[in-house]
């Protein structure tokens, strides 16, 4: 396995309002993958994510900047040359081969003796628990077997890295969710640097060493899954990281006070200047109360998710989402009081009209621990 170092990689496309010039697409990407590492990309559509692994596989040609794999520049490279595997979204099984050709194929071309082959397609076999499925065609098989076997043809090649562009995306919830924990147990397996394009949150937090937040072809953040969801940067990683999205509440400090605008929600912040500030508070961190002074709100809608309920609570012109022991919430119409755990709360600069606030300092028990 290998390395994968990307420094100021860009990529620029023609303009698509068809005027002519270019548009940049990335924008001086930088990151340092480790030998072994499991990095998921994710972002909103159109942010430049498929783009990014599709200048590591070498099927797009990066406008300026340097890639590497295992400390070698591969940017004059072939895509053929470099030794790394892709598995595709539509799977990209040849349909006139059986499985076990379609796993072999790769090995032929590289005139692989037959008995390694025979050894390396079953063992890969094997590990993705396909043997059986070995003399079918890929019409034979359903969706979750085809997607093995798409990985099966690239484990088999043992690569240097193995590349994913949202190879989940078309199978139903259940499988999705089977096939994520054959990835773990993949991975776990081979030690393989793998670098994975989702945009699916779940997919994203349950697979990663490490997660890369992109937007419009920037990186907005990077970090454990943990790191992202407990220390979001700014109100676009706090928004766009975690389910339901994080609640952003803008208002003002006043003497340690947070103050919504427009709505009765008041918390107790010490240590911050008085400022415009935006409040995130995840659905987790707002508890119903019965106490009279706290900020208070009318539920609005109850959703079910079987071990919980989501309500959705109108204080004013906003509705919070809140987290609710299932089968224990008040009906639609009900006033609850809501109780803000505050060792949980994010403070940011106040967001400028569509742009995002940056999180502020630390809070004092914070720098004070």
């Amino acid at each position: 396995m290998a390395s994968v170092s990307i420094r100021g990689l860009c990529k620029d496309k023609p303009s698509a309002l068809g005027k002519g010039g270019l548009h940049r697409i990335l924008h001086e990407i930088s990151m340092e993958i480790a030998d072994g590492e499991f990095l998921v990309l994710v972002g909103p559509s159109g942010c430049g994510k498929t783009t990014l692994l599709r200048c590591i596989a070498g099927l797009e040609e990066p406008s300026a900047g340097e890639l590497q794999i295992d400390r070698q520049r591969m940017n004059e490279v072939a895509p053929q040359s470099r030794d790394i595997a892709m598995v595709f979204q539509s799977y990209a099984l040849y349909p006139h081969m059986t499985v076990y050709d379609n796993l072999s194929f790769g090995l032929k071309m590289r005139n692989t003796p037959p008995g390694e082959i025979k050894k390396l397609v079953e063992e890969a076999a094997n590990m993705l628990e396909i043997g059986h499925l070995l003399s079918r065609y890929p019409r034979e098989l359903s969706g979750g077997q085809r997607q093995r076997v798409a990985m099966g043809r690239a484990v088999v090649r043992r690569p240097k890295a193995f590349l994913f562009d949202e190879p989940l995306s078309n199978l139903d919830a259940a499988l999705r969710q089977q096939m994520r924990l054959e990835l773990l147990r993949l991975h776990r397996r081979l030690k393989a640097t793998m670098i994975y394009v989702t945009h699916d949150q779940v997919e994203a937090m349950t697979l990663a060493d490490r997660i890369a937040i992109l937007r419009q072809g920037r990186i907005e953040q990077m970090g454990s899954p943990s790191q992202l969801y407990d220390q979001p940067v700014n109100t676009f990683v706090a928004r766009f990281f975690g389910t339901p999205e994080m609640n952003l509440i803008d208002g003002k400090m006043e003497d340690g006070w947070f103050v919504a605008d427009g709505i009765p929600f008041r918390v107790h912040l010490p240590g911050y200047e008085s400022q415009p500030v935006t409040l995130g508070v995840r659905a987790e961190d707002l508890h119903q109360s019965d106490v009279a002074d706290l900020p208070r709100g009318r539920i609005d809608v109850v959703e079910h998710h079987g071990h919980e309920d989501l309500l959705h609570v109108r204080c004013g012109d906003k509705v919070l989402s809140v987290r609710s022991l299932a089968h224990k919430s008040p009906p639609p119409g009900t006033e609850v009081s809501l109780l803000v755990s505050t060792e949980s709360c994010h403070l940011f600069q106040r967001r400028d009209g569509q742009g995002d606030g940056q999180r502020l300092r630390p809070y004092v028990h914070e720098a004070a621990s």
